[in-house]
């Protein structure tokens, strides 16, 4: 999903994320626009979940090689 995308699928959650007019101007000011991006989908998954009071579940298995 790209940026433009990102807040097109948002709209109809009501989300407390970044304000899109600060994102475009640190885009503006050289700020990668993927890491805005990346930031904001973190941002929207930590505020869904919160919402939905799902249960943090961690990616990383438990038991590792090292």
């Amino acid at each position: 999903m790209d940026y433009e995308t990102f807040w097109q699928e948002i709209k109809g959650f009501c989300l407390i994320l970044i304000p899109r007019d600060k994102c475009d101007a640190d885009i503006e000011d050289g700020v990668d626009e993927e890491t805005v991006l990346i930031v904001l989908k973190n941002l929207a998954r930590m505020e869904l979940a919160s919402i939905l009071k799902l249960k943090w579940r961690c990616d990383v298995p438990m038991r590792t090689m090292h």
